[in-house]
């Protein structure tokens, strides 16, 4: 399974980016997907994640209403539009396949519920 995420970048703060995870090697439509970051100097953290089917979405309380994940499972690739960001979002995110196929339980806060993950794109957000 290879996943490559992009879309990272520095903004000011307000502004959107869109990351993007392009996903190969596994049946994409069966595994649910989430978004991780890692802030400096701070231990890696859940951000939003999708289930496999497209109809449950889950985020950190902090990005509530500020971030909408989506999948595109034509394209194989999952979404992270991020509006309004601020200089707390700053860090680098990944994205990762759940390890439990057609899984529709609340654990996709656990970074343990992944087993692939992609290399990670820089978010950097300026005041």
């Amino acid at each position: 399974v290879q996943l490559q995420a992009s879309g990272g970048g520095l903004v000011q703060a307000g502004d959107s980016l869109r990351l993007s995870c392009a996903a190969s090697g596994h049946t994409f439509n069966d595994y649910a997907m989430g978004w991780f970051r890692q802030r400096p100097e701070k231990e890696r953290e859940f951000v939003a994640a999708i289930s496999y089917n497209n109809r449950s979405t889950y985020y950190r309380d902090s990005v509530k209403g500020r971030f909408n994940i989506s999948r595109d499972n034509a394209k194989k690739t999952v979404y992270l539009q991020m509006n309004s960001l601020k200089p707390e979002d700053t860090a680098i995110y990944y994205c990762a396949v759940d390890r439990r196929r057609y899984y529709r339980g609340f654990t996709y806060y656990l970074s343990s519920s992944y087993n692939y993950w992609g290399q990670g794109t820089q978010v950097t957000v300026s005041s």
